[in-house]
């Protein structure tokens, strides 16, 4: 266990609204209890939400996000309300999945980090968007992201 005193998480343990867009969600860190191991965390959000910024119409997304820690984990809770925040945010595919990754990074200063976004098609082309940022350690384990082909793509 680290001897660095762990954040008061603002979000955990509360009862929490839905953020009314992402730039209000808050993003909690708790301490990694495993300093000592290199290991991928991976969250997935199948269901990811936002509108279009130009016809105000749902986009949908199945997010997939990798990270190595180095001292911190993200609080699920807050992730969760994070991205859920979206859904009433018109922002292009682009933006969403990079805004995404460069948050998290810039919070959990992570060894590593990667994001990918599977876009569902609107007007019928879908559109895939990954970033990532840091080195992977040597050794480290990253399965691929699982996320089947859109079944549309020859």
């Amino acid at each position: 266990m680290s001897d660095k005193p762990t954040p008061k998480t603002r979000v955990l343990g509360t009862l929490s609204a839905l953020p009314s867009s992402p730039s209000e969600a808050v993003l909690d860190k708790v301490v990694n209890p495993h300093l000592d191991t290199k290991y991928v965390a991976r969250f997935s959000a199948p269901e990811f939400t936002s509108l279009c910024p130009v016809t105000g119409q749902p986009d949908f997304a199945h997010l997939v996000i990798d990270y190595v820690p180095d001292q911190w984990l993200v609080e699920s809770k807050s992730l969760k309300l994070y991205l859920a925040s979206f859904r009433n945010h018109g922002a292009f595919h682009e933006d969403c999945t990079v805004a995404i990754g460069k948050r998290l990074f810039e919070l959990l200063e992570p060894d590593f980090l990667r994001i990918g976004g599977y876009w569902y098609p609107r007007g019928g082309m879908p559109i895939d968007v990954f970033w990532q940022s840091g080195t992977l350690p040597e050794k480290v384990w990253l399965p691929e992201q699982g996320v089947a082909s859109y079944r549309g793509r020859g």
